[in-house]
C-alpha cells in the first residue's frame, strides 16, 4: 500500500453514478450538528473530511448543485447525484480553496474519527462522542 501523502480516495454516491477522486489524507475530518447537516444527512450529525480543491484528482458523472445560506450569512453549495440524490460533498464560501467531502461517501470509511463536533448544542441529547472528541459550540 502507498504513504498515505500518496494515496488516492475515491467516494462514491450510493447508485455509484457520482464519483470523486482525491489525492492524500484528508486536511482535517470533523462532524457537525447543525441542524443544516442533519437535514442534508437526515441523521444526528455530517461526518465530514476537508480537503484542498488541489486534491482533487477527478470527478466522475453527472451533478447537482444547491446553494443554502449558512449561519454565518455565507453560501454553501450541497453537490449532489440526480438520480440517488446523495450529498458527494460541499463547497462553501469560508473555505474557497477547499471542500468537504461526506466522508461515509468513501470506499474505504477509513479518514478517522472527527477532530471535533461543532455546534455540539444542536445535537440530539443522547448523542455523546467520548471525551476525546472536543464539543464546540
Amino acid at each position: 500500500m502507498p504513504p498515505e501523502a500518496e494515496r488516492e480516495r475515491t467516494a462514491r454516491c450510493t447508485c455509484g453514478q457520482l464519483s470523486l477522486t482525491l489525492a492524500g489524507p484528508p486536511d482535517r475530518v470533523y462532524a457537525c450538528g447543525c441542524r443544516e447537516c442533519q437535514r442534508a444527512t437526515g441523521s444526528a450529525f455530517g461526518w465530514r473530511a476537508r480537503y484542498g480543491k488541489s486534491a482533487v484528482v477527478r470527478t466522475t458523472g453527472e451533478h447537482r448543485r444547491f446553494r443554502r445560506g449558512s449561519d454565518a450569512g455565507r453560501w454553501v453549495e450541497q453537490i449532489f447525484c440526480p438520480v440517488c440524490g446523495t450529498q458527494l460533498y460541499m463547497e462553501a464560501e469560508v473555505i474557497s480553496d477547499g471542500l468537504v467531502v461526506s466522508a461515509g461517501c468513501f470506499e474505504q470509511a477509513d479518514v478517522g474519527p472527527p477532530a471535533a463536533l461543532f455546534n455540539a448544542g444542536r445535537r440530539p441529547d443522547w448523542l455523546t462522542l467520548g471525551e476525546a472528541i472536543p464539543l464546540v459550540e
